[in-house]
């Protein structure tokens, strides 16, 4: 069973959005390549889905700007400007990507309480998605994530991947991703690398298509 997942493929996180990622939109045809001629068996698409009052925003915290640390129930917190609001526009998911070949959408960051980088669990470590179980249930054998931001988000995501679906092979294809800080980028892939996360390209990945049994 292959699964992929895309990571926070949101307006919000593209030009334009209020936390942009500098060349998003580059990744969404990739991204739909991916899913039109790659061999998955399911995708699943993460969504940042924040409460308008969600503590990570600088706006929450008198006198704090936007992209400084502050602190979160006691934790060290970067500070974003507020983004990927429920229900607005700067939340959905990018309507040039081919949404009708996402099989699961899968929110976070509900609490206002906790940030939530990984599609799997908050970054405080206890509240689960319920994503690991539903991707176990399915029986999957090869995850292969990509998305907003490499340094952030993707990184968290195949990083508790890795742990929390041990059987698994985890991948991060590079190209079909884009992160904020070009220093964070080649730590979170060194990072991911060194925790056991294959670094493929979406070639690499299309070359190993069956062309016989396209995906519907």
């Amino acid at each position: 069973m292959k699964c992929l997942l895309l990571v926070d493929i949101q307006n919000g996180f593209c030009p334009g959005g209020n936390l942009a990622v500098p060349g998003g939109d580059a990744i969404v045809p990739v991204a739909n390549r991916l899913m039109a001629e790659g061999d998955y068996d399911l995708i699943v698409a993460s969504q940042d889905w924040h409460p308008a009052d969600h503590g990570s925003f600088a706006s929450q915290h008198e006198g704090a700007a936007p992209f400084t640390m502050g602190t979160l129930n006691g934790q060290p917190q970067m500070l974003w400007p507020d983004h990927c609001v429920q229900g607005t526009e700067d939340a959905a998911l990018r309507s040039d990507l081919d949404l009708d070949r996402i099989d699961l959408i899968q929110q976070k960051g509900l609490d206002r309480r906790v940030d939530s980088y990984s599609a799997f669990r908050d970054n405080d470590r206890a509240a689960l998605t319920g994503l690991s179980d539903l991707l176990s249930a399915r029986g999957v054998t090869r995850l292969d994530i990509c998305g907003l931001a490499t340094d952030y988000c993707v990184k968290f995501s195949a990083l508790d991947a890795r742990t929390m679906l041990p059987e698994a092979q985890i991948r991060f294809i590079e190209d079909a991703s884009r992160g904020i800080d070009p220093a964070g980028v080649r730590s979170a892939i060194d990072t991911m690398t060194q925790a056991g996360i294959a670094v493929v390209t979406s070639d690499t990945v299309l070359s190993e298509t069956d062309p016989s049994e396209p995906r519907a």
